[in-house]
């Protein structure tokens, strides 16, 4: 895959000390990694994107995705400008607006959520460039306008990314951001997100080609295939518990399977989700199986318009962090 950008994203919800993921990002790094993001899912991505940067001098870091109901923009703003500056520009910041449940569950109430993005992600971009949000940002709630805080500007660009399963969301994205973060998406539904982002920034006036997409995909490496197989169907079953990525999925063809889980899921059981899970489903949403099969399959997804998919490394008969340092080392980019 010569020439193609290649990340991979860490999850917070693995059992490793925060000196796991710096040792992770600095191996990746000298395997020839673009990038080395993490997700929000049990922790906080930005001070591990912190960690990781401080210790790194060429991969990217970053999150997929940061919550925006965690931080207000302004302090958001403020710690992007703090790892961009300390890292001479190598921030991608992924914002998203999580799930309502998840929201709920600690005691968080979503309101018009795609509104909210929006204009989190145009304040977070004000600030970087050091105006005041409210200073271009029409639309904006009262509160954003209110806020008598200047940030000082980056020195270096600031790429702000919105996590995008919709074309509404998508168009986000390219209206008020540099693009768009899928995930889960099936390699067919890439095109329509990337459309959506383009017509919207060219709506604003901005160059449609400009436009990222960087892409997190969930990765099952072993020469076990139907083990790596099965890996990834059970992964597949467990995110069609969550609306979100059931409306996608719909959106991207998967009817039947979509139905399947909703039954599934009613009755809480996992293993009768998985069996919903076609094999035409985990073949396109993710990389699966040996070396050359999932090289082939990433070749793919940049062939859909994937700009970076990220390795997003789930275990097959082995402890998660066995199974990344596993992929950093024979998937990584020098390698081939």
């Amino acid at each position: 895959m010569p020439n193609h950008r290649l990340g991979l994203v860490l999850s917070t919800v693995t059992d490793a000390p925060p000196q796991e993921f710096v040792e992770l990002g600095k191996l990746a790094e000298a395997r020839g990694f673009d990038a080395m993001l993490v997700n929000e899912g049990a922790g906080d991505a930005l001070a591990n994107a912190i960690a990781i940067g401080a210790a790194t001098s060429t991969i990217k870091v970053g999150t997929n995705i940061a919550n925006i109901y965690f931080r207000h923009p302004f302090l958001a703003a403020m710690t992007a400008w703090t790892i961009t500056e300390m890292t001479a520009g190598r921030l991608i910041f992924g914002l998203g607006m999580s799930h309502r449940a998840v929201l709920r569950s600690l005691g968080i109430e979503m309101k018009k959520p795609r509104q909210y993005l929006r204009e989190y992600a145009w304040a977070v971009k004000h600030y970087l460039t050091g105006q005041q949000a409210g200073e271009q940002a029409g639309g904006l709630s009262g509160e954003a306008r209110k806020s008598a805080f200047k940030a000082r500007p980056t020195s270096y660009p600031a790429q702000v990314l919105v996590a995008a399963l919709t074309p509404e969301s998508a168009a986000v994205g390219g209206a008020v951001a540099d693009g768009i973060m899928p995930f889960l998406t099936g390699r067919g539904y890439i095109n329509t997100l990337l459309a959506a982002a383009r017509k919207a920034a060219s709506e604003v006036d901005k160059d449609p080609a400009g436009v990222d997409c960087i892409m997190s995909i969930p990765t099952f490496l072993s020469t076990d295939v139907a083990a790596a197989r099965s890996a990834a169907r059970y992964n597949l079953a467990f995110f069609g518990q969550m609306p979100n990525y059931r409306k996608q999925w719909r959106a991207c063809g998967y009817e039947e399977e979509v139905i399947g889980l909703e039954a599934a899921w009613k009755q809480r059981d996992r293993r009768l989700a998985a069996t919903k899970v076609s094999d035409r489903m985990i073949e396109e949403v993710c990389v699966f199986g040996t070396a050359s099969q999932c090289r082939d399959q990433l070749a793919a997804f940049y062939e859909a318009g994937a700009s970076m998919p990220l390795l997003a490394v789930s275990p097959v008969n082995e402890d998660r962090l066995v199974a990344t340092h596993k992929a950093i080392e024979i998937l990584a980019p020098n390698s081939n």
